[in-house]
């Protein structure tokens, strides 16, 4: 059996979760010899992060996190802090910052007095009520959602639907709403009930079908599968040969197209690793091996390929983007939606990482596929004097997903961050793209027809030029 060259299915950046890294838990704490009483650990008490609408309340034994929203709070069972170390903290401070190494920006907590605390065990909400589930989903989007405007979704007349809602129709009306958004980090989940809905996947096929016809039409899964199976057959049998290199984890594969030009796939930005606290160690001995044999092939000329990646962690982003920098850029900003406004914005520089840096010309491949991290890799590439976009616009959906749950169990997700690129150009909703001269779709009728992958082909007359 042949590899797989493209993975399929990440269609948006993990937020929590399972398969974030069981970091150890630096817990602040004194010491008493026998004389004296135990000291109270200082982390202690109840502490609110307000961009994103958690409450953690530390405590002996045991933390607590909950969602919270206009609409109350709700017991957060699948999030736990041991997955995060502390950043910065002193104990006389009232600031917190929660740090992973699999996310770039620390989560930032407030203490609250014991007198503000949000969620008293009367306020908790833990109910398959479908109108009080309406409620929080409503509430939980009207806070912390960032692109209402530019979705042109004027999500306050919705908030009366919750009085039709009832136990037989709350996924219904839910799916209806979010898709409106036509958003990828938009999720509906009920594994219970065997939901789940994407806002964004209705408008992705539509983009895919824009250059295919007749059967080639996407209209399921199914068909998706289908039609990138073949495309991944046209790749590997005319263009690579059937030979290439690849790291353990098959996220990232290399090889030469001919003596000048080499081909890099980046198939996904995580899962380099399946233990946890090893993804970015893995990650670097993955991409030192990759460059490594770039560098003894002596090539002038590289073709990278991110075209089917969903995307995953922004820090992979960055790692495998420091190996092409020819000096220390700044490559994009972002901050996230705080009530009427937003937080501070945080601005990001990368420069140059690892033994070697590939500096010759570059072509960028890009589709609809190019997803969540995927995209925020290309926006770290776009500017550089050495690379060309060739394919189609990204995505559009670079925010971290910000997961909340549902009084029923149900999670949701959104969109509650702003990306920039270097000169503050948001292209959420759009995508980075190419040059009108460099547009080659990844799936169309004619590249099937003739059993070819027109973006590989125009990559290879831009750098052949």
């Amino acid at each position: 059996m042949k590899p797989t060259l493209f993975i399929k299915k990440r269609m948006f950046k993990i937020l929590w979760g399972a398969s974030l890294c069981s970091l150890l838990f630096i817990g602040v704490s004194c010491q008493s010899d026998d004389d004296q009483p135990p000291v109270t650990n200082p982390l202690d008490g109840i502490w609110l992060s307000a961009d994103k609408g958690y409450i953690i309340e530390f405590k002996e034994g045991s933390d607590v996190w909950y969602n919270i929203s206009a609409a109350g709070c709700v017991l957060a069972d699948d999030f736990n802090v041991s997955d995060f170390a502390i950043s910065s903290f002193n104990p006389t401070a009232t600031e917190l910052a929660l740090d992973s190494e699999q996310f770039l920006s620390p989560l930032t907590l407030t203490r609250l007095s014991d007198q503000n605390q949000a969620c008293l065990p009367d306020q908790i909400a833990n109910t398959a009520d479908a109108q009080v589930n309406f409620d929080h989903f409503w509430n939980t989007f009207n806070d912390y959602y960032a692109f209402f405007d530019e979705k042109n979704v004027d999500w306050a007349q919705y908030e009366s639907l919750r009085d039709q809602v009832t136990d037989a129709n709350l996924y219904t009306t839910l799916e209806e709403l979010v898709l409106l958004l036509e958003d990828g980090h938009v999720n509906v989940i009920d594994e219970a009930k065997g939901i789940f809905v994407n806002a964004g996947t209705p408008k992705l096929f539509e983009r895919l079908n824009a250059n295919l016809s007749g059967n080639l039409v996407i209209e399921n899964e199914e068909d998706y599968d289908n039609l990138v199976d073949q495309k991944s057959n046209i790749v590997l049998e005319k263009y690579l040969q059937n030979t290439f290199e690849s790291d353990p984890s098959g996220n990232l594969i290399w090889t030469l197209i001919n003596n000048d030009i080499g081909y890099v796939n980046i198939l996904g930005m995580a899962g380099f690793s399946d233990t946890p606290g090893d993804e970015l160690t893995k990650l670097k001995e993955a991409v030192d091996r990759m460059m490594g044999d770039i560098k003894d092939a002596g090539i002038t000329k590289l073709i990278i390929d991110v075209r089917i990646n969903g995307g995953g962690l922004d820090r992979v982003s960055i790692e495998i983007a420091s190996r092409f920098m020819d000096q220390q850029r700044t490559v994009f900003s972002k901050k996230a939606r705080l009530g009427d406004s937003f937080t501070e914005q945080i601005t990001y520089s990368l420069g140059p990482m690892g033994d070697f840096q590939f500096t010759g010309d570059i072509v960028l491949l890009t589709s609809p596929l190019t997803a969540s991290a995927a995209e925020v890799f290309t926006l770290c590439m776009k500017d550089l004097p050495n690379v060309t976009i060739v394919g189609e616009n990204t995505n559009g959906i670079f925010s971290d997903v910000l997961i909340h749950q549902l009084p029923n169990g149900g999670l949701i997700s959104l969109s509650n961050e702003v990306y920039s690129d270097a000169q503050g150009i948001v292209y959420e909703g759009i995508g980075v793209g190419p040059s009108a001269e460099n547009q080659a779709p990844l799936l169309s009728d004619s590249d099937f027809a003739d059993q070819k992958d027109g973006g590989i082909d125009r990559a290879i007359e831009v750098l052949m030029k």
